[in-house]
């Protein structure tokens, strides 16, 4: 069972209502495709281990990191999407955490069926994200060194 993150803001009166370890593993999935390279050979007509598996380092439309990624933004509850995005705002330095009730209701506003496509096409994503957390008093650190 996934423990709540739950973290006094600004007045005292917000919480995340998503889970720590789920913002972290967007973070480590996030970076797993940002680390990906631009495609070189976008039709190989070799196999995989001809080209020793390199595709799999290359960033192509059907990737499953992207995949996983967007379903499992998808399929988090609408106040959770609605965390990751303020989120995100809040680790791009466009608004301070006390801010924090102010930038989850513009969330709320912007809120759309798009939100996985917009956060996974946000370039830093998991750099943004964890500086928000870190704004607000979180770490991913202690689940990372759990999974290096």
């Amino acid at each position: 069972m996934m423990k709540r993150a739950v973290k006094s803001v600004g007045n005292g009166e917000t919480e995340l209502e998503v889970p720590l370890d789920t913002v972290c593993f967007i973070i480590m999935k996030a970076r797993e495709f940002d680390a990906k390279d631009p495609v070189t050979e976008p039709n190989p007509a070799s196999n995989p281990s001809d080209d020793r598996s390199a595709a799999i380092l290359e960033d192509h439309a059907d990737d499953p990191v992207l995949e996983e990624l967007q379903s499992l933004i998808s399929e988090l509850s609408f106040d959770a999407q609605i965390d990751l995005v303020a989120l995100m705002w809040l680790g791009r330095d466009d608004h301070s955490a006390d801010e924090w009730r102010s930038v989850r209701q513009q969330a709320v506003h912007a809120h759309n069926a798009h939100v996985a496509d917009y956060l996974c096409g946000t370039p830093l994503l998991a750099d943004h994200l964890a500086d928000g957390l870190s704004a607000l008093g979180y770490s991913c650190a202690e689940l990372e060194r759990q999974h290096l």
